[in-house]
């Protein structure tokens, strides 16, 4: 099975273009997606990952995400290979994109926020966000 689901930020805005043979509309970007696990004392990672919308779901792309947005997408991973003129191999690693979506917050995506602190969670403790307070326990029903 090659299913990869992503969610992190994009690094810049996403770029169309056409294929030659049959005129098929090709959005590509990347995601800058955070490790989940940081060792202590070492800063936080992100792995950059290169991203293909095809068609329809391009044309989504292409149109509603912009730099530094947080999004999810769900595909495959492919890998592809291609000779240059000089007779160089190239080898390239990227995820073909089934699915996509806005992961940023409502709050977050009206204040134009894109701050990688944000991925995954990574709120400060006990804070679930601005509509969600834990301050009493008084009402909780355990």
């Amino acid at each position: 099975m090659n299913k990869v689901i992503l969610m992190g930020r994009l690094t810049r805005d996403p770029e169309t273009r056409y294929t030659q043979t049959n005129n098929t509309l090709v959005s590509s970007f990347s995601l800058a997606v955070n490790r989940r696990f940081v060792r202590q004392g070492e800063e936080r990672q992100a792995d950059f990952v290169n991203i293909v919308a095809w068609s329809k779901l391009g044309e989504f792309c292409s149109k509603y995400f912009k730099k530094g947005q947080q999004v999810g997408v769900i595909g495959r991973i492919q890998t592809r290979t291609w000779d240059d003129d000089q007779g160089t191999k190239h080898y390239v690693t990227e995820v073909v994109a089934e699915e996509a979506y806005f992961a940023d917050s409502k709050r977050e995506s009206e204040a134009g926020t894109s701050s990688f602190e944000n991925t995954f969670g990574n709120t400060a403790p006990g804070s679930m966000g601005a509509d969600f307070d834990v301050s009493s326990s008084d009402d909780l029903p355990f």
